[in-house]
C-alpha cells in the first residue's frame, strides 16, 4: 500500500469514526442534559432516538445519492454538515433545538459512512482486506472508546465538549480528503438526465416520509403516555396516527419496484428474515444495557461522569479484543456455537443485574459489563456470518442494507423500551425490572440459536 493509499484510509477513517464516536458518547451526558434542561426521563430519551432513526434513514439515501452526484462530493458535503451541526450544537438554546442539530449531525455523518467504505473499495486496490478492517477498527473503536471519551470530556469542561471534540476529526478529515480522494468521475448520461420525479421515486421519498412520521408519531403517542402517567385523547391519537401511517407504510413497500425497505425479501427467504429477527433483539439488550446502566450509575448509585466512562470501558474493551477471536472460531466451528455461548453470556449478564441492590459494590457491575461485551463480540462477527449463510448471493446487498436496518430497529426500540419501563424518572426498581425484561430476550435469543442448530443438524442429515 502506498503512501497516497495510506493517507486516504486515514481520511476516511477520521471521517467514518464520528457516527458511532457521536452515538455512544451521548449515553454519559444523559443525566447532565435531564438536569440542564429540566427534562423527565422520556423527553431527554428522544436525543437518543433523534440520531438513530436520521441514521436509518439518512445511510441508505445517501448511499444511492452517491451513485449520481459523486461519492467524493457527498462525503465532503457530510464533513461540512458535521462540522456545522457540532459547532452549533453547544449553543442551542433550548432542548428542541439541541435535538435538530443531533438530526443534522447524524445526517452528516451518515453521509460520511455511507460512502466511506465504498470510497476504500473503490481507490485502494492493493491489500483491500487489510484496509476495510482498519476501517472496521475505526468504526468498532470508536463506539468502544466513546462513553471513556464523553466521561472525560463532561468531567473535565461539561457537556459540550462531546461535541467540540468532533471538530478536530472533522477538519483533519477534510483537508486530507481534500487532497488524497480522487475528483469524481463525470456522471453518466442516464444519471445526468434523471428528473427530479425519477430520482424521488428511486429513493422511495414515499416510503420515506411514511416511516419517518408514522415512527416518529407512535414514539411521541407512546412515550408522552408513560412520561404523563395517565392517558391523554390527544396523545392516544397521535399513537393511532402513527400505527395507521405505519400501515400505510407497509401496503407502500409492498406495491413499489424500489422500495426503501424491501419487506418482499422478508417474506421470500425465512431464514435471512430470522437472522435479521435475532440481530434487531440483540441489539435492543445491547442498547438498552448501554443506554440504561450510566443513567443507572449516575442517577442511582451517583457515580461522576468520569468514573462511569472508565467503567463502560470495560464493555468496549471486551467487545474489541473478543471480536477478532471470534472471527477465528466461527471460520473454524460455523457461527451457531458463538451465538448460542454469546446468548448464555447475555443471559448471565441480566440476571447479575436483577440481582444487584442498592447496596452492591459499584465495581461489581463490571461483571455485567464484561458479559456483554464478550457476547457482543461474538454477535458482532456470528451474526453477520449467519446472514451471509442464510442469504443467497443475488441479494447479498438488499440483504446488507436490511441488517442495518435490524441494526438500527434494535437501538431505536432499545430508547423505547427505556423510555416505557422508566417513565418520566430513572429509579433502582425500574432498572431492575429492565433487567427482568432483558433475561426474557435473552433466554430467547439462547432458543433460538438451538433451534437453529437442531435444524442446521437435520439439513446436514
Amino acid at each position: 500500500m502506498n503512501a497516497r493509499s495510506r493517507w486516504l484510509m486515514i481520511s476516511v477513517g477520521l471521517g467514518i469514526l464520528l457516527n458511532p464516536l457521536n452515538s455512544s458518547m451521548i449515553s454519559i451526558a444523559i443525566a447532565r442534559l435531564q438536569n440542564v434542561y429540566q427534562l423527565d426521563f422520556t423527553g431527554v430519551s428522544w436525543i437518543i432516538f433523534s440520531f438513530y432513526i436520521a441514521s436509518a434513514i439518512a445511510q441508505p439515501v445517501m448511499g444511492r445519492a452517491s451513485d449520481l452526484f459523486g461519492r467524493r462530493k457527498i462525503f465532503i458535503t457530510g464533513l461540512v454538515v458535521a462540522f456545522i451541526s457540532s459547532l452549533f450544537a453547544p449553543l442551542s438554546p433550548n432542548f428542541g433545538w439541541l435535538i435538530v442539530f443531533r438530526i443534522v449531525q447524524s445526517i452528516g455523518t451518515s453521509m460520511i459512512v455511507a460512502v466511506g467504505m465504498a470510497i476504500v473499495r473503490i481507490y485502494i486496490t492493493e491489500k483491500q482486506a487489510t484496509a476495510l478492517s482498519v476501517l472496521s477498527i475505526f468504526l468498532s473503536g470508536a463506539a468502544a472508546i466513546g462513553p471513556f471519551v464523553g466521561g472525560v470530556l463532561i468531567q473535565w469542561w461539561d457537556w459540550p465538549a462531546i461535541f467540540f471534540v468532533n471538530i478536530p476529526f472533522v477538519v483533519a478529515s477534510f483537508f486530507l480528503a481534500w487532497r488524497t480522494i480522487p475528483k469524481d468521475e463525470s456522471p453518466s448520461s442516464v444519471a445526468s438526465n434523471m428528473s427530479f420525479r425519477k430520482w424521488y421515486e428511486m429513493i422511495d421519498a414515499s416510503g420515506i416520509l411514511l416511516f419517518t412520521v408514522g415512527l416518529v408519531a407512535l414514539l411521541v403517542g407512546l412515550m408522552s403516555e408513560t412520561s404523563s402517567g395517565h392517558a391523554s385523547l390527544g396523545y392516544v391519537i397521535v399513537g393511532l396516527i402513527g400505527l395507521v401511517t405505519l400501515g400505510a407504510f407497509v401496503r407502500h413497500e409492498l406495491k413499489v419496484t424500489s422500495p426503501f425497505i424491501p419487506l418482499r425479501t422478508f417474506a421470500k427467504y425465512p431464514a435471512m428474515t430470522w437472522v435479521n429477527v435475532q440481530f434487531m433483539l440483540v441489539n435492543i439488550l445491547f442498547y438498552s444495557l448501554f443506554f440504561g446502566l450510566p443513567s443507572y450509575l449516575q442517577m442511582v448509585r451517583h457515580v461522576s461522569e468520569f468514573h462511569t466512562g472508565i467503567l463502560m470501558l470495560s464493555l468496549g474493551l471486551c467487545s474489541l479484543v473478543t471480536s477478532p477471536l471470534a472471527g477465528r472460531w466461527i471460520d473454524k466451528s460455523g457461527p451457531r456455537p458463538a451465538l448460542l455461548v454469546s446468548g448464555m453470556l447475555m443471559t448471565s449478564g441480566s440476571v447479575w443485574i436483577v440481582t444487584l441492590n442498592q447496596m452492591s459494590p459499584v465495581i461489581s457491575v463490571c461483571l455485567a459489563l464484561a458479559a456483554f461485551g464478550i457476547s457482543n463480540g461474538l454477535n458482532n462477527v456470528g451474526m453477520q456470518a449467519a446472514l451471509f449463510k442464510s442469504s443467497p448471493k443475488e441479494i447479498i446487498g438488499v440483504a446488507s442494507g436490511l441488517f442495518n436496518t435490524s441494526r438500527y430497529m434494535g437501538t431505536i426500540l432499545s430508547s423505547l423500551l427505556l423510555g416505557i419501563v422508566m417513565g418520566g424518572k430513572f429509579s433502582f426498581g425500574g432498572f431492575r425490572l429492565l433487567g427482568i425484561i432483558l433475561t426474557v430476550i435473552a433466554l430467547s435469543l439462547v432458543f433460538m440459536s438451538l433451534r437453529h442448530k437442531e435444524s442446521g443438524q437435520l439439513q446436514e442429515s
